[in-house]
């Protein structure tokens, strides 16, 4: 298949999304696709740079998320270049200005338009003007208007299931939960990297790996390190990221006292990701607004026990003190992360991480992912051929 994927977010962004869609085209080349990016400019690749299968729109800052891009123009030139490409399926990954280019590019080829849900939007409400503006029934009424017309979505979560039934979403949806590739995670350097970090190789390490926005609520397992210090008095945050939220966690951390045991790395390769993950004894999210917990899939396949705060989707997913634990408050928060640096290697049960790996691998998201392409070309052409044709 010739598949197109648009988005707004793409390398070299570093977000769950951009990470997610390079798990997916990897997945669907790796199995003969042909795969073709329709993404937006980017202050941080020059203009004459080629790169492969990769077509950049002339975009610009998105409003209260300067770090996000939208795009201003290429509505044609995209279909253009997709008819030449002969595209098969039409994935759309924002429900801003590459969606809608997708949206129109599909119409008018005639194929499928596939759309993954990523963003829970109302968790995102308070960046614009502190929420005074825009509204949950906003959120619900453009989400409803741009899966009209789509010929199937894809959840990456049951929580991101239940919110688009809610609204009253009638297309195809299907769960499918973004994959991790586990050959990434085998035999990690870890010893050095904890040299270059200057920690000891038997420092008790908490991992907060993600972007620092404020609704990832960093803020609250820095709050937690005193009482954490308490009872493991050598243990050290190390918080891996960059964002909006950054200075102010800084300040936070400098006004606790607690310099010497919460470090900020700043912003980390993709490709280097996996050695983090590997050199923490514990991975913690306070997070509340995760719509599919990629990071979480990410330590789990590093074999990190996780701390994260408790979710649908991070109640099912833990199934076993083997993998990790959700928590509601911040005294079980800390009990658990207490225990796991303490006492990690004792929960161990290598058959169900196994298992869970298996479930979560790049290789079952992409199978998932092609076989819902391959169903919504079947119900399009069902749904074309019931269409009378009234040109004769």
């Amino acid at each position: 298949m010739n598949i197109g994927i648009f988005t707004d977010t793409y390398f070299p962004q570093v977000s769950g999304v951009a990470t997610s869609i390079k798990t997916l085209r990897d997945q669907l080349e790796k199995q003969g696709h042909q795969v073709y990016i329709f993404t937006t400019t980017d202050p941080h690749v020059e203009k004459n740079v080629y790169e492969r299968n990769v077509f950049r729109f002339s975009s610009i800052p998105f409003v209260s998320f300067t770090d996000r891009r939208i795009a201003v123009r290429g509505l044609f030139q995209a279909y253009q270049i997709a008819k030449e490409l002969n595209l098969d399926v039409v994935h759309t990954q924002t429900e801003f200005s590459m969606g809608w280019i997708g949206k129109f590019v599909a119409r008018n080829l005639e194929i499928p338009c596939l759309h993954t849900y990523h963003t829970m939007y109302e968790d995102y409400l308070h960046y614009v003007a502190n929420g005074k503006i825009l509204k949950p029934v906003h959120v619900k009424q453009g989400t409803l208007a741009f899966c009209y017309h789509l010929t199937g979505v894809v959840a990456p979560s049951d929580r991101v299931l239940t919110t688009l039934t809610d609204y009253g979403v009638k297309v195809p949806i299907r769960v499918i939960p973004t994959g991790v590739n586990l050959h990434q995670y085998e035999q990690p350097d870890t010893a050095n990297l904890r040299r270059q970090l200057g920690y000891e190789p038997d420092t008790p390490v908490i991992l907060s790996l993600s972007r620092l926005a404020y609704e990832k609520n960093i803020k609250a397992s820095i709050a937690a390190m005193p009482q954490i210090l308490a009872q493991v008095p050598n243990a050290q945050l190390l918080i891996v990221g960059e964002g909006p939220a950054h200075e102010d966690l800084v300040k936070q951390t400098e006004e606790a006292g607690l310099t010497d045991h919460v470090s900020f790395t700043g912003e980390v390769s993709n490709d280097e990701v996996f050695r983090y993950y590997h050199m923490a004894n514990v991975f913690l999210s306070s997070s509340d607004s995760e719509s599919q917990g990629l990071t979480y899939i990410e330590a789990m396949a590093a074999g990190t026990k996780i701390v994260v705060m408790a979710s649908p989707y991070a109640d099912d997913l833990l199934s076993s003190r083997t993998l990790g634990v959700t928590y509601r408050t911040t005294d079980t928060m800390i009990k658990n992360v207490v225990d796991y640096l303490l006492h990690g290697d004792e929960e161990q049960d290598p058959d169900l991480l196994t298992r869970t790996l298996s479930e979560i691998s790049a290789d079952t998201f992409g199978q998932h992912v092609i076989e819902f392409y391959r169903d919504a070309q079947a119900s399009y052409e069902r749904s074309h051929e019931d269409t009378p044709d009234f040109t004769d």
